[in-house]
């Protein structure tokens, strides 16, 4: 014998539990693809502002002194590592790298900071998209 309000119960269970890895899932992709947008989907609008401001100023100062943005190289793993740090970036990454910027200049002495700055600012990210991740499953606050 079926209890109809058992079962839509246990449906709704169902459609809320899908709906909260739906969110997770958004949140973390939107993260990824900028700075502080998983905070701000969020509702987490002061952090996001933050955080996106923060990882950004240090994008932007890498590429001002002279930094570079590291394409797919698997040549090196060294280089494979600096691609994977600076394509965590996301959209800036990609807007820097079709418009020209990033192509550093190894004579300039501000070049290895330049190349330190951006990877440390898609590192950065990532540990902003953990953090969102944390906050969506509930987690942090």
């Amino acid at each position: 014998m079926r209890i109809p309000a058992a079962e839509s119960i246990l449906s709704a269970d169902r459609l809320s539990m899908n709906f909260n890895k739906i969110k997770t899932g958004v949140v973390v992709a939107s993260a990824l693809i900028f700075p502080g947008l998983g905070h701000l989907i969020l509702g987490k609008w002061v952090r996001a502002v933050l955080l996106a401001s923060s990882i950004l100023a240090l994008f932007c100062l890498g590429l001002a002194v002279d930094g570079k943005l590291h394409g797919l190289d698997a040549s090196e793993l060294i280089a494979l590592l600096y691609f994977f740090a600076d394509a965590s970036n996301g959209l800036p990454y990609l807007l820097a790298r079709n418009w020209g910027y990033g192509s550093g200049n190894p004579q300039n002495q501000s070049f290895e900071y330049g190349n330190t700055f951006l990877a440390v600012a898609g590192l950065l990210n990532l540990l902003v998209v953990m953090n969102a991740f944390d906050i969506s499953v509930g987690r942090k606050k």
